[in-house]
C-alpha cells in the first residue's frame, strides 16, 4: 500500500481511530494533515507518532468540521502545506455524546448529533472533492450501529451513521465518473477511549464473547483497512461499506 507523495486529510485524528488512521497513512508514505477540534495536546500525540512511524509528513490543522468556515480553512492549510491536490480523505469525527432513550432526548440533542456525524461529513466531502481529481479516494467511518440500530440510548447516533452509510453510495455514484473513490468502514466494538466512556465493562465483555473471535477491535485494525480502502490496491471498490467487527454480524 504505497501512498509516498499522496495528500491525506483525517478529521478528528487526534486520537483513537483517528490517530491510528494518520499513523498508518504516514507510515505508508502519506503526508497527513491531523484534524482536531479542541484538545491541542492529543493533536501533538499524533504527530509524535506519525514521526516516529517514519515515512510521510504530518501536520495539525485546528477545526471544527460542523462549521464552513472551519472546513475551508482546514483544507486551505492542507493545501498551503503539502500542495494543492489532495488525493485522500478520511471523515472519521464523529461521536455518541451521550446515550439517551427516546424520552429522554429534545430536538437540540437529536440535531447536535447530525451535525457532528452527518453534516460534518457532508461539509469536508463537499470542500475537499473540489481538490481531488482521478485516483482520489475518501474513506467514511460508519459503524455497526448504522447497521443494526445501535445499543441502548444510541438511536439517534444509529440514525446519523446510517446516514453516513447511506451517503457513502450516493458519494460513490456521484463521484465515481471523476475517478474518486467513496468508501465506508462499519465498525464493530474497537477498543477506545469511546467504550471506555460510553459502555460498561460488563456489556462490553459481553459483545466481545459474542464477536466469533472472541474479542474487541483494535484501532491499528482501523487503519490498516482505511489504508487499503485508500490505495490502487482497492482501485474497483466503490461503494462499499465494510464491516469490521470480527463476525458479530453480517450485512
Amino acid at each position: 500500500m504505497n501512498l509516498a507523495g499522496k495528500v491525506a486529510i483525517v478529521t478528528g485524528g487526534s486520537r483513537d481511530i483517528g490517530r491510528a488512521i494518520c499513523v498508518k497513512l504516514a507510515s505508508q508514505g502519506a503526508n497527513v494533515a491531523v484534524n482536531y477540534r479542541s484538545n491541542e495536546a492529543e493533536a501533538d500525540a499524533t504527530l509524535a507518532a506519525i514521526a516516529a512511524a517514519g515515512g510521510g509528513k504530518g501536520i495539525k490543522v485546528k477545526g471544527d468540521v460542523t462549521k464552513p468556515a472551519d472546513v475551508a480553512g482546514i483544507v486551505a492549510q492542507t493545501r498551503e502545506a503539502f500542495g494543492d491536490a489532495i488525493h485522500i480523505l478520511v471523515n472519521n469525527a464523529g461521536g455518541l455524546v451521550a446515550r439517551k432513550t427516546l424520552a429522554e432526548m429534545d430536538e437540540t440533542f437529536f440535531n447536535d448529533l447530525m451535525q457532528l456525524n452527518v453534516t460534518s461529513t457532508f461539509l469536508v466531502t463537499q470542500a475537499v472533492a473540489a481538490h481531488m481529481s482521478e485516483g482520489a479516494s475518501i474513506v467514511n467511518i460508519a459503524s455497526i450501529a448504522g447497521r443494526d440500530g445501535g445499543g441502548p440510548g444510541a438511536s439517534a447516533y444509529a440514525t446519523a451513521k446510517g446516514a453516513v452509510i447511506t451517503f457513502t453510495r450516493s458519494m460513490a455514484k456521484e463521484l465515481g465518473p471523476k475517478g474518486i473513490r467513496v468508501n465506508a468502514l462499519c465498525p464493530g466494538m474497537i477498543a477506545t477511549k469511546f467504550h471506555d466512556e460510553f459502555t460498561a465493562d460488563q456489556a462490553r465483555a459481553n459483545v466481545a464473547g459474542a464477536t466469533p473471535l472472541r474479542r474487541e477491535g483494535r484501532a491499528e485494525e482501523i487503519g490498516d483497512a482505511v489504508a487499503y480502502l485508500a490505495s490502487c490496491e482497492a482501485s474497483f471498490i466503490n461503494g462499499a461499506n465494510v464491516d469490521i467487527n470480527g463476525g458479530l454480524a453480517f450485512s
